[in-house]
């Protein structure tokens, strides 16, 4: 996201036999209005490729929360507790052992983070992890979905009204693309989890894409969840995901029939 800022002069002027107000914009701040806004480096430079798991966070009910009275008295503080919320969880959920200079980890830390406005998305690059490594990230983001419910949201309504309820996450595995600087990344699997955060009202669900939940995931959590065969729009139709048991049992059938057996 770019920010072009530049307060125009209003003149009465008179063009083309006409007069009437113009916004009259000098020509060095004229030309600042480009692609460079977006601080994206050399956006022509060659990309490079970086194999990712992809997590996109979503705030339900964020736009709702925005459009209550007077939002400039909560919106700013909301999210700057949930934003410190998440980051700090993240980085506690990830620490094996704690030591006087360093932490020792069971997963890598993204190497990407990009607020999407009701949401945050992180990417984590798998080149050098185990496939137990991978499994922990999923296993890490479905427990700071449940930290959501159980303390951030229980907490956050006592400070502003009407916040948002619950935090969903897509999760999905794949190669990602560089643009520009690497300051941004595109590719399939970021896709991919933008559309699972919002596929019917579940709170959690993973691709099923290179991840081997059978064998690399703890059996009592992997015991929670169960797969599913799902239409993704302009993904594919026959997509397998993960899903929590609980959630989908708790489904209306109408939800449910968009799901089917693997």
């Amino acid at each position: 996201m770019g920010i072009y800022a530049y307060e125009a002069e209003v003149r009465h002027l008179r063009i083309n036999g006409k007069s009437g107000d113009y916004l009259v914009y000098p020509n060095n701040e004229f030309e600042k209005f480009s692609p460079s806004i977006l601080e994206l480096g050399r956006i022509n430079r060659r990309s490079s490729q970086v194999n990712a798991v992809a997590a996109v966070f979503d705030l339900t009910g964020f736009t709702r929360f925005c459009n209550q009275p007077d939002p400039h008295l909560s919106v700013p503080k909301y999210l700057s507790l949930f934003l410190d919320w998440l980051f700090v969880e993240i980085k506690t959920a990830v620490v094996v052992r704690m030591a006087r200079n360093y932490r020792i980890l069971y997963a890598e830390l993204p190497f990407l983070a990009k607020f999407l406005g009701d949401g945050v998305m992180f990417l984590w690059n798998t080149d050098k992890l185990s496939e137990v490594e991978v499994c922990n990230i999923p296993s890490m983001l479905l427990g700071i979905c449940s930290e959501h419910a159980t303390d951030f949201y229980p907490q956050i309504k006592k400070s502003v009204v009407n916040p948002p309820q619950a935090l969903r996450c897509g999760v999905a595995r794949g190669i990602v693309c560089s643009v520009g600087n690497e300051k941004d990344y595109v590719g399939p699997c970021i896709n991919i989890a933008s559309r699972l955060q919002k596929l019917s009202s579940l709170e959690f669900c993973c691709s099923c894409r290179g991840f081997d939940f059978d064998s690399h995931m703890r059996r009592r959590l992997r015991r929670r969840l169960v797969q599913k065969r799902v239409e993704l729009r302009g993904i594919g139709k026959n997509e397998l995901v993960w899903v929590l048991k609980d959630e989908f049992d708790n489904l209306p059938d109408e939800e449910k029939d968009q799901f089917r057996k693997p």
